[in-house]
């Protein structure tokens, strides 16, 4: 062999070293190994999509097979050895209604108890109509009402409110012309036409009432136990005879209160 055939073996030699060693370095780099390719079945809309692929992130794993989330929409896994199982939760609107008012949401929960839950619901204090494991479909109509131990302890709660306002009342801490037995419900300044103006002027905010002025007059100072001193100056179209709506400041506060017979004392 010559000199210079030996040259051209040897450098054929070091391409195919420096290939191999270059292959090897992608390897440990990106760590792209028959061993780390594992199959994920995609159970989405109705479908179910299989793909393999060395991602581990179901997020990642759930674009690159095209499928979009929304805000709402979840998803939970089941994983055994090599095999990967990603479920798409779409979410559906659902309707609630709990006392006396309406609110339609978007819910990827699996039930009704577990959709109840994340809205803030405590689950020992309602009953629902379907019941707490009844699957959630689109559309579904949800009634929640308080459970009969949770009404007695309000009502329980409110007693005492009243007679500590009696006793305040007799010691003359507010001095009232008149007592009047009304039904009371709670509202948002942001509720009727979202202005937050009220029927006299004033802006809406706690220690607003909305009343009927042919039972209390607008500009009319009012005491309402369980809630405090307000002033009437808001009408509504559901709020007639004795009817009485307390403006507070968020929704929490809203639902808290509810609907409850409360004694209005018309203050001088």
């Amino acid at each position: 062999m010559s000199r210079k055939e030996h040259l051209v073996i040897k450098k054929k030699t070091q391409k195919i070293v420096l290939c191999f060693l270059l292959v090897a370095t992608m390897v440990l780099s990106t760590g792209f190994t028959q061993n780390n390719i594992h199959t994920v079945t995609i159970s989405v809309d109705g479908k179910i999509m299989e793909t393999r692929t060395t991602h581990t992130s179901p997020d990642v794993i759930l674009a690159r097979a095209g499928v979009k989330l929304d805000s709402k929409d979840e998803y939970t896994l089941k994983k055994t050895d090599n095999h990967t199982q990603i479920i798409v939760h779409r979410a559906v609107p659902v309707s609630i209604t709990y006392e006396g008012q309406q609110k339609t949401i978007m819910t990827s929960k699996p039930t009704v108890g577990d959709m109840l839950l994340e809205e803030g619901y405590h689950l020992e204090d309602i009953v629902a109509n379907p019941g707490m494991d009844t699957k959630i479909q689109e559309n579904l109509h949800i009634n929640v009402d308080k459970t009969a131990a949770k009404k007695a302890e309000e009502a329980a709660l409110q007693q005492g409110e009243q007679e500590a306002s009696f006793e305040a009342m007799s010691r003359g801490a507010h001095r009232y012309a008149n007592a009047i037995t009304m039904e009371a419900t709670a509202y948002l300044p942001s509720d009727g036409d979202g202005s937050g103006i009220t029927a006299s002027g004033l802006m809406a905010g706690y220690g607003i009432a909305a009343v009927d002025p042919n039972v209390i007059p607008l500009g009319t100072r009012l005491y309402i136990p369980g809630y405090g001193e307000a002033i009437a100056a808001d009408t509504g179209g559901a709020i007639y005879g004795d009817r009485i709506d307390l403006c507070m400041e968020s929704y929490s506060e809203a639902m808290a209160f509810g609907r409850r017979d409360v004694t209005v004392y018309v203050l001088n």
